[in-house]
């Protein structure tokens, strides 16, 4: 299609449409009076070739291109709104903005705290927004580095986006502190047999994939959606985890755990900031990533 004949108003009104279910709710929405956003609609329902919204009884049902088109209308929206948003000099000390980043606990708790400090001591005005990163991470990554700054993950996971690397870190095993098998040392036979607990998504592959390699296939007891969770699950237990070294370092005066070191060469973890292209030349963005570089190489400074 021309892109140039495309009126872009109509991706608002596709979207209120769409998430509203209804012409007046979505009209006053955009600012669009009921005839207007009718006439929208209209439009929409001709380009697309699709009622789009169909009635049933007193309500208003999306079709099943319309269901299609809610969360890519959403993303282009956002895609759009950073596009027309971008700048072209940033001043961090007068500027007002929010930063969306997609990140795990671990990558808030050792990295996000320290750039959120950062940038309550230099912008004051900038807002940080961190977000829990979604299960679909790995096959959607296009669709939410657009409708977001950027997501904090370590290498290994994606690829083909342009990255800040941040810091260094390795992979340790947490134990009960009253393990009543493991002493100093971990075997290789014990992390074949010992119950497991591990974080259940995929930002840790490298090091799982590296176990397959060893023909060790960790027995999952349970799983979590939290790396601070992990140390909490072995206490009192015979289960072992993986966990970073410096959250497990922070975690340690908690108690009710050991730290113990991989009975292999475990591969390096390297945190870094990723970002769609879109972004790229914005300077607020290049300003973010910079700080983020910063924050970076001051936490390399302490060994993981």
């Amino acid at each position: 299609m021309n892109l140039a004949r495309l009126d872009l108003n109509l991706v608002t009104a596709l979207r209120a449409l769409l998430e509203e279910r209804n012409v007046t709710r979505a009209g006053r929405r955009v600012g669009l009076s009921q005839p207007a956003m009718s006439a929208a609609l209209a439009r929409l329902r001709r380009h697309f070739g699709d009622e789009l919204l169909s009635r049933v009884g007193s309500q208003y049902e999306l079709t099943a291109l319309g269901q299609v088109l809610l969360d890519r209308t959403a993303t282009a929206c956002d895609v759009l709104e950073r596009l027309f948003t971008s700048q072209a000099a940033f001043d961090p000390a007068t500027e007002s903005r929010e930063f969306r980043l997609f990140a795990s606990d671990y990558a808030i708790d050792v990295f996000g705290a320290e750039l959120a400090r950062v940038l309550h001591e230099e912008a004051p005005a900038i807002r940080l927004r961190f977000t829990r990163t979604p299960l679909t991470v790995v096959d959607d990554t296009a669709s939410l580095l657009s409708a977001t700054d950027g997501l904090l993950m370590p290498h290994g996971v994606i690829s083909d986006f342009p990255a800040t690397d941040l810091y260094d870190d390795r992979w340790v095993f947490v134990v009960s502190a009253d393990h009543p098998s493991v002493e100093d040392h971990l075997t290789h036979k014990d992390l074949a047999e010992l119950p497991w607990v591990t974080y259940q998504r995929t930002y840790d592959a490298p090091a799982v994939r590296q176990l397959g390699m060893l023909g060790i296939e960790p027995r999952v007891e349970v799983s979590v959606d939290s790396f601070h969770a992990l140390p909490a699950l072995v206490a009192g237990t015979r289960r072992i985890a993986l966990v970073q070294a410096r959250l497990a370092r922070r975690l340690a005066p908690l108690g009710g755990f050991r730290i113990l070191e991989p009975p292999y060469e475990a591969v390096p973890l390297r945190e870094a900031l990723w970002w769609h292209p879109v972004h790229t030349h914005d300077a607020a963005h290049i300003w973010l990533r910079e700080t983020a570089a910063r924050v970076g190489s001051h936490i390399a400074t302490t060994q993981p």
